[in-house]
């Protein structure tokens, strides 16, 4: 699965999300889910390095299932926690697990294919496979690229505040990052513009890529995968 074409697996992380919106069923993306997890060591990504690729993701799901939980306002069922004014009960901890569950399984399958896609491929890919434009394409890359030196540009930044002696305020923080990154996406287009990637004249392609068999599978796959998901879910 690693190596499969990168328009295939971000077809495959694109159509089972969409495909799980058309059941409010709490079985479906947990169905979803159970298989996303047991295809992740097929793309050659342990769960150690998923489980950090994915913070925000399990960090998301959880602060969905506490939000729903607690503050729900469909309360039906049991009482099973009544603390003050929060009341935990049967219903909003079911509407808290489904909707947490839900997030997972359309986020996760576009984690695993970003994580283990170089960008250069996809964006390869994408002008050979899905013939889309090779200005979107190579913006969306140089895009894709820029946003990992944010890190470590807001590290420096912290850096230069405290060795001046300044607080490292958030906002002023943020103010600065994003000063930057406008300068950068501006010196970065001018370059761009100067080695005629703004050319409407047809392109070459440097490095060729293939779409098999098992590329058209794995897309075949996330379509049964879906439906049969969407299938057990109305039984």
């Amino acid at each position: 699965m690693k190596h499969r074409a990168p328009v295939a697996k971000l077809a495959a992380a694109l159509i089972l999300p969409v495909m799980l919106l058309f059941s409010l069923n709490p079985l479906v993306p947990a169905i979803a889910l159970a298989a996303e997890l047991a295809c992740v060591p097929l793309f050659g990504l342990s769960y150690r390095s998923l489980l950090r690729k994915a913070a925000p993701l399990w960090l998301s799901a959880a602060a969905m299932l506490v939000i729903y939980t607690v503050f729900g306002t469909a309360r039906g069922g049991e009482t099973l926690l009544a603390l003050g004014p929060f009341t935990v009960t049967t219903e909003t901890l079911a509407t808290g697990g489904a909707l947490a569950l839900r997030l997972l399984a359309v986020a996760l399958p576009a984690v695993v294919v970003f994580a283990t896609t170089d960008p250069t491929d996809l964006a390869d890919s994408l002008i050979q496979h899905a013939r889309v434009s090779p200005r979107f394409a190579i913006g969306a890359l140089a895009a894709f690229r820029l946003v990992g030196m944010l890190r470590d540009d807001w590290a420096m930044i912290t850096m230069a505040r405290r060795a001046r002696g300044v607080r490292p305020g958030f906002a002023r923080i943020a103010f600065v990052l994003l000063v930057g990154a406008i300068r950068r996406g501006v010196r970065l287009s001018i370059a761009m513009d100067a080695r005629g990637f703004d050319s409407r004249t047809p392109r070459t392609v440097a490095r060729p890529q293939s779409f098999t068999m098992a590329d058209a599978m794995l897309v075949v796959g996330a379509i049964v995968l879906g439906a049969l998901a969407l299938w057990l879910g109305t039984k």
